[in-house]
């Protein structure tokens, strides 16, 4: 993948206490023309997501203090966070580390060390995938308006149509009383 292929940019969090890896990451990612932020533990992230909610967070899980999994419940659990994808990012590579981190609301998980056109790849699809969902919320929020607007619509013409029936109904029956 080259440069130009990243057709999605997007403001991603890289949450790992390894600077190399931190630097790496965000060198990386920045030259793909995305914006990067990086912090060295679990607590940094989750007051960086409060203040500046990110578009997809690379997640370390062995971490002092609060761990990966302890993240992304806070994350999971909090309305203003609930929603951005979480990708995993750990040396552990048992399946039950793995089952554990979707089971708490990851949406991928990338086993080090990396490789950088996985995690390219990752990312770019990630993002896509979380840029369609917000279009599609936004068009199904436009739908529910335009049905509210209809059907408010709809309920003055019903009033009209009646008052109009009434009209009709009284000039009948004044049309038949003059006969």
């Amino acid at each position: 993948m080259t440069k130009k292929e990243t057709s999605s940019k997007g403001d991603i969090l890289i949450v790992d206490d390894t600077l190399p890896n931190l630097r790496v990451l965000s060198t990386m990612l920045t030259e793909y023309g995305y914006e990067v932020r990086g912090v060295p533990n679990g607590k940094m992230a989750l007051t960086v997501v409060q203040t500046a909610p990110p578009d997809l967070i690379l997640l370390d899980i062995n971490m002092p203090g609060l761990d990966g999994y302890e993240v992304c419940e806070r994350l999971k659990a909090d309305e203003k966070s609930h929603d951005i994808p979480v990708i995993f990012m750990s040396a552990l590579d048992e399946v039950l580390d793995k089952v554990r981190a979707f089971a708490i609301g990851g949406i991928d998980y990338i086993t080090k060390p990396f490789q950088i056109e996985e995690v390219l790849l990752r990312v770019k699809n990630h993002l896509a995938l979380r840029n369609l969902q917000k279009q599609l919320q936004e068009t199904n929020a436009m739908l529910l308006a335009k049905t509210a607007e209809l059907e408010e619509k709809s309920a003055e013409f019903a009033r009209r149509n009646e008052a109009l029936e009434q009209e009709l109904a009284a000039l009948r029956r004044q049309s038949g009383q003059d006969k």
